[in-house]
């Protein structure tokens, strides 16, 4: 499998309309299989054992049966970087066309984070508003935000840890969300989220793929919303599947986030709110135009080779999947 993830790979440097959390410019590689296109996009500082689970995600994609899909359209959340510019505020949650649910990064600085909401608030006055901290807050300075903040629909991993986040649910009536908390967990399922979180945040390839994730669904029995790790066409598609697949989805997903790319692969277009299911085949065209230099696909070659070794092959040959 490894000799035809390589002979098939195709390395694409995709540029983002703004800056989102330092990335200008998305790395994505992806490997055509059997059963479609794989991706495998870990951010470029992800260590060879933490992007294990990427990789056998994207294999997955490539060789493995898709899952019995019960959805044929996804509502999404737009999602909204740190950006201050009231222009370029407007400008970004046009791009997720009807989307009803709006998820805002926040943690940097009180005052522009809640300017920010304001001006979303002004543009969208009946949009839900959610917010993500990726973890950044003390218990006491978020639970100073979540006084300040007004009505939201809930805060997603606005503390680290485990112990902060039960201490935190201690303090507010705000539903919490989890997502660093399960997806950099050595053990996502051993982890006893009781009394810390009331929404479980699912994202397919740093999870290891749509299987696995249904998995950790069944397994923690909370309500689940579906988002992605600022993937192509390709790699979205996946968390629309997931999305499509699970038995019960409670909230719109955060999966319309190419609208934050300024070039992509292929098309998945969001119509009022909603994205629908389907197979996503790369663009040759776009393949040839976005594809990175020789040097940068040698690189991504031996990230593959050095992933696989470190643990994404044993995980795949377990699993039983094969040409």
């Amino acid at each position: 499998m490894l000799d035809s993830i390589l002979g098939s790979l195709k390395v694409v440097a995709l540029a983002t309309k703004t800056d989102f959390r330092s990335v200008t410019s998305r790395e994505v590689a992806l490997f055509e299989g059997p059963m479609g296109w794989g991706e495998f996009s870990p951010f470029l500082e992800y260590s060879y054992e933490e992007s294990v689970p990427w990789l056998v995600s994207a294999a997955e994609a490539a060789f493995a049966q898709a899952p019995t899909l019960i959805r044929k359209r996804i509502e999404i959340n737009a999602t909204l970087p740190a950006i201050d510019n009231p222009i370029e505020i407007a400008e970004i949650l046009a791009s997720f066309n009807g989307a009803k649910v709006v998820k805002i990064k926040v943690g940097a600085s009180l005052e522009s984070d809640l300017a920010r909401i304001a001006c979303v608030r002004e543009l969208l006055p009946d949009a839900k508003i959610r917010i993500d901290v990726n973890g950044l807050w003390s218990v006491d300075q978020a639970q100073s935000f979540l006084d300040q903040v007004g009505e939201i629909e809930y805060v997603e991993q606005p503390c680290f840890t485990i112990e902060e986040l039960r201490e935190l649910k201690l303090r507010t009536s705000v539903k919490i969300a989890g997502d660093e908390i399960i997806r950099k967990a050595k053990d996502p399922f051993s982890i006893d989220l009781d009394g810390a979180v009331d929404i479980l945040m699912l994202k397919v390839a740093p999870l290891g793929g749509i299987t696995r994730a249904m998995k950790l669904a069944q397994h923690h029995g909370l309500p689940i919303a579906v988002s992605s790790a600022l993937e192509s066409a390709v790699g979205i598609s996946r968390g629309i599947k997931l999305a499509a697949a699970l038995p019960r989805l409670d909230f719109a997903c955060g999966l319309g986030t190419g609208s934050l790319l300024a070039v992509d692969v292929a098309e998945l277009p969001i119509i009022d709110g909603t994205i629908a299911v389907s197979d996503v085949t790369p663009d040759s065209a776009a393949l040839s135009k976005y594809a990175v230099s020789n040097e940068r696909l040698n690189w991504w070659k031996n990230r593959i080779r050095m992933t696989w070794s470190a643990g994404a092959e044993n995980i795949v040959h377990e699993n039983g999947w094969s040409q």
